[in-house]
């Protein structure tokens, strides 16, 4: 290399170049970084846990389909058992990544439900695409809907009991908002449980529920089965809303950042492969059924992911606002305001005992700038903003300007 040459590529342009990923640079440059190993990913295998659910399947086929090793990767999917385990494992270092609950990573981060950690959301895996399973027994005497099941409780007075998949978790946060928006306290009026998603038909079929919140494709599978029935969507609850993201620890995302990008990146690429067309969503479908991976039949898994839904008592419709995983982009952006969204509920709900410093404890832990990098190197669009706003099922609109008036406004709360 000419001195001259060695003098126009100083530090600070190969640092520069790496932190986008050496995306649009010439080749000599880019072999220049690779060389010095400014951007290469310093651990080149990682593991990432996930739980048996259709919003798994960009982890997957971002192995599957080789992404990974485009950006210097190797995935391992680490098919785990229950989402405490999955807490567990990457709390202790045993995971580098999961597919995991939004609302357990803040959880973590705030020292509740478990250990705390400093935790990372490096970005967003899913919209939509959950649901609100009620038993065929309720949905025999008319509780068929959120004004049926309230009828239903108020008239036979007994204890009734509803599963979600983990205290500080998205169906918990889901199935409480939405009993609360029909005029029901998850904390007073029921029973609430945990329990693993793979186990929630199996627990019903036995009678051990009432209802159940729960990912694709066991809502599905209850009906198919013949023992329950959806109430509603989560999209109906929340349109657009968040749910699965790529978790790990701070600590992990300091010490290899440059490993952290690259996976973010393939997740990214294989999301935008799964929202490619029909054939591509199909082959998905095919793939995570195996029993590697969900370990259920195609056809629990790929009807609702083109949003061909049933409910289970002869109404069938088209949702267009079925499960996501890319949607040019606007599904996995690690919006601050969806954090902030799941500290405002734990709030609400006596998870956490004061308010929360929301947005920075947001910016703390979804980490917006790891993305950036990760969507510059997957050609990735970005959005206008880091907040976003929804009108939710009870008509109340969530923006993030003031978290704890939010927090605060919900006549049915702990």
């Amino acid at each position: 290399m000419t001195d001259l040459l060695k003098t126009s590529l100083n530090r600070r342009t190969v640092l520069q170049a790496a932190t986008v990923g050496a995306v649009g640079v010439s080749p000599a440059l880019r072999a220049l970084v690779h060389a010095q190993g400014s951007d290469a990913p310093e651990k080149k295998e990682v593991k990432i846990g996930f739980i048996p659910l259709t919003d798994c399947a960009s982890v997957v086929m971002a192995s599957v389909l080789g992404i990974d090793k485009k950006y210097g990767v190797t995935i391992i999917p680490t098919k785990e058992a229950s989402w405490a385990g999955v807490r567990d494992k990457l709390v202790n270092g045993e995971l580098d990544f999961a597919h995991v609950l939004y609302g357990l990573v803040y959880g973590v981060h705030l020292g509740l439900a478990g250990p705390k950690k400093d935790m990372a959301v490096l970005m967003n895996l899913n919209h939509n695409g959950q649901a609100i399973t009620l038993s065929k027994k309720l949905a025999e005497k008319g509780a068929v809907n959120g004004a049926g099941l309230a009828k239903l409780m108020a008239s036979e007075k007994r204890e009734y009991t509803f599963a979600q998949t983990f205290p500080t978790g998205t169906h918990a946060m889901w199935l409480y908002y939405w009993l609360a928006a029909h005029g029901i306290n998850p904390m007073k009026d029921a029973k609430v449980i945990t329990v693993p998603p793979p186990q929630m038909v199996a627990n019903m079929r036995v009678g051990n529920m009432d209802g159940f919140c729960v990912g694709e494709p066991w809502n599905h599978r209850a009906i198919m089965d013949g023992i329950g029935i959806t109430a509603t969507t989560t999209q109906d609850i929340w349109k657009d809303h968040p749910e699965k993201v790529l978790g790990t620890t701070s600590e992990f995302v300091q010490k290899y950042p440059n490993t952290a990008r690259a996976v973010t990146a393939a997740i990214l690429e294989a999301s935008k492969w799964i929202d490619d067309g029909l054939a591509n969503k199909n082959k998905m479908a095919e793939t995570i059924a195996g029993k590697a991976y969900v370990n259920t039949g195609v056809d629990a898994i790929n009807q609702r992911i083109l949003g061909r839904y049933q409910d289970g008592m002869g109404k069938t419709w088209d949702d267009p606002n079925h499960m996501k995983f890319f949607n040019e982009g606007t599904v996995n952006f690690p919006y601050l305001t969806d954090g902030m969204w799941f500290l405002t509920q734990h709030k609400r709900w006596g998870l956490v005992k004061d308010h929360p410093d929301y947005l920075n404890v947001a910016k703390a832990v979804n980490r917006i700038d790891v993305y950036k990098q990760a969507a510059t190197a997957s050609k990735t669009p970005l959005p206008k903003s880091d907040m976003r706003s929804h009108k939710l099922v009870d008509g109340v609109v969530w923006d993030g300007k003031d978290p704890a008036k939010y927090a605060d406004s919900f006549k049915i709360k702990a």
